[in-house]
């Protein structure tokens, strides 16, 4: 509306002058409240969108769907692959200025600034360059817009929108404006299938960690698959048969259990000294279970066991690999209330149907603590295996492992085996790198028996007794 002034005064000449003047004053404000209209700006994002959908932007219905942080780069590239599934579906990829400072509004708000407030406008697509295997990135769009069209030819618009720190936003969105609701619903749905059956977390070795972003995606971090053979796996004899057997074993025969009604699901248990091969044994399965994703918790992010689980469910044939339980095993600080993490992440174990193509495989240096539970939650764990300290044909084994620079003869083989009894494999690597170092400091063109003899002395002496601790040896041999 106008702006309307009611003056009164005197009339004559110096009447008609205040008329005039407050007459301009009156259209000044009327011009101000009124500005007349400007050329379309070519920036403008609801000019686009209008132009798009053929409808006004701000009378569109809008569907949406979110996922965990982690997930950008599957619904990245989900999205794409929607539209590159077949010919029909050519895009425009626009960008948003000014998306990344107001993260904390979803796109019916967006719409709105953009039309009322010009807040937004069009700029460049933004991208973030993700991570997607050990070796890998992608440049992810982190803001921008598809401009696209349903398989029967309905305009729509689906804005991405990557996680952001501001405003507790570590969610990945994508919201889809279409006229037809359950068109765009469609979209989101076919979306989601996407992102499940082409995840970049497939088959890959991940590391839960709970962090936020950085080297890594969201709280993961991918690894390098190990290389292991097994005769890099000193062990005692049969051991590791049994392990590959209930690891391995189910999963090259998940066809045959399935069809006589076995479960595939299993629960192994690793226990013994610290540094005896539990750690070294679980590298060797994962060298052999190609296809497999592996999700490795260890410490507090067990905690983490149910988003793990829901992505080994999602991704099996899969290993969650939890280390050293003991350190939960009495933990209450994780497991929400009074229940211990330990208890929960035998529930998540039990939660798994039986036809899920996932193995648990547990390590620890203290099976009695978890014991308790683990009897009073009977079934979560199929095997148990005692890795012990490795007897004498074990630490022989070890020399010739870790030891092939020495050049060890017979004579001198057997007495370090007779002088380091209760040693590990983590005893042994450092009495190898130990020889080596005193042979360099003496500029020995190779390492002799002197320098093994005096390396072994020194692990065995009083001085270093808190060091063969380390090392997982249980006494000193000459104590």
């Amino acid at each position: 509306m106008g702006t309307t002034f009611f003056v009164s005064g005197p009339s004559g000449p110096e009447g008609s002058e205040r008329a005039r003047i407050e007459s301009l004053f009156a259209e000044f404000l009327e011009a101000v409240a009124r500005p007349p209209a400007a050329e379309p700006d070519a920036r403008s994002l609801t000019a686009k969108l209008r132009g798009h959908l053929g409808a006004d932007p701000g009378e569109t219905p809008i569907v949406k769907a979110a996922y965990a942080p982690y997930d950008h780069p599957n619904v990245h590239l989900a999205v794409e692959r929607w539209f590159a599934d077949r010919p029909g579906r050519p895009y425009e990829l626009v960008g948003m200025a000014g998306a990344r400072n107001r993260g904390d509004l979803d796109l019916t708000e967006v719409v709105e600034s953009a039309d009322r407030y010009e807040q937004f406008k069009l700029g460049a697509v933004d991208y973030a360059q993700l991570p997607v295997s050990p070796d890998d990135e992608l440049a992810c769009v982190h803001v921008g817009f598809y401009l696209g069209r349903t398989d029967r030819g309905l305009p729509f618009a689906a804005l991405l929108r990557g996680p952001t720190d501001d405003y507790d936003n570590r969610t990945v969105r994508l919201e889809v404006m279409c006229a037809d609701k359950d068109a765009a619903q469609t979209f989101l749905g076919e979306v989601d299938a996407l992102v499940r059956t082409h995840n970049v977390f497939r088959g890959q070795v991940l590391s839960f960690e709970g962090g936020e972003f950085g080297q890594g995606l969201g709280p993961f971090r991918f690894h390098r698959r190990p290389g292991l053979g097994r005769d890099g796996v000193v062990l005692p004899d049969g051991l590791l048969d049994r392990v590959e057997r209930q690891v391995v074993g189910v999963a090259r025969r998940r066809e045959r259990l399935r069809a006589a009604g076995q479960h595939l699901r299993r629960g192994l248990l690793l226990y013994g000294p610290p540094g005896t091969g539990k750690t070294h044994t679980v590298r060797y399965l994962l060298s052999h279970l190609p296809d497999f994703t592996v999700i490795l918790l260890a410490g507090s992010s067990i905690g983490a066991i149910g988003p793990a689980c829901a992505l080994a469910r999602m991704l099996q044939p899969a290993l969650v690999v939890l280390e050293d339980c003991d350190l939960i095993a009495e933990s209450r600080d994780h497991g929400g209330g009074e229940q211990p993490l330990l208890f929960q992440v035998l529930n998540e174990m039990d939660g798994l149907g039986d036809d899920a193509d996932v193995a648990f495989l547990l390590t620890t240096n203290r099976a009695d603590l978890l014991e308790p539970a683990l009897v009073q939650r009977p079934g979560r764990v199929d095997l148990a295996v005692e890795v012990p300290l490795p007897d004498a044909a074990g630490r022989a084994r070890l020399l010739a492992l870790y030891g092939g620079v020495l050049d060890l003869d017979a004579t001198l083989t057997d007495e370090i085996v007779a002088r380091t009894e209760g040693t590990t494999a983590s005893f042994a690597k450092e009495l190898v790198r130990r020889s080596v170092l005193i042979a360099a400091e003496r500029e020995a063109a190779t390492t002799e028996a002197v320098d093994v003899r005096a390396a072994l002395d020194e692990l065995l002496g009083d001085r270093d007794l808190l060091t063969r601790r380390l090392l997982g040896a249980q006494a000193p041999a000459e104590d």
